[in-house]
């Protein structure tokens, strides 16, 4: 008789699991955290100053990325009447809130960096 999980049957521990998948996937990607993070520095920022700004990214790929969080209502465009048109990009409130979790996740990296690191010089020394 095969026992059943106990832990993830739970209702809590579902919509856990359901918040968990719907974040990852609105989120999902290679650039969705570098465009955010870029913009919790910089208020707004126009198409190309973006594009300058998250290193390695090509023009496509960066228009698909804002389209995807603008309607995922993370970042609000904003298209100015000038001649030629001018389209700047900026968080929204709910943009604003991923803040501590890129923060989190940023401290975590440079953590791991520096110990992954400190291991791999001690792993050159003594050998």
């Amino acid at each position: 008789m095969k026992k059943e999980a106990t832990l993830t049957s739970s209702g809590a521990c579902k919509t856990r699991v359901l918040a968990i998948n719907d974040t990852m996937e609105i989120l999902a990607g290679k650039w969705k955290f570098h465009i955010i993070g870029t913009l919790m520095l910089v208020e707004k920022l126009r198409f190309m100053e973006l594009l300058r700004e998250v290193d390695g990214i090509g023009a496509k790929m960066l228009s698909k990325e804002l389209q995807d969080l603008e309607m995922n209502q993370l970042i609000r465009r904003t298209v100015l009447n000038t001649k030629p048109l001018t389209v700047e990009y900026e968080l929204t409130e709910c943009g604003k809130t991923l803040g501590p979790i890129i923060d989190e996740i940023a401290k975590w990296g440079i953590t791991y960096r520096s110990k992954l690191y400190t291991k791999n010089e001690r792993e050159v020394v003594t050998t």
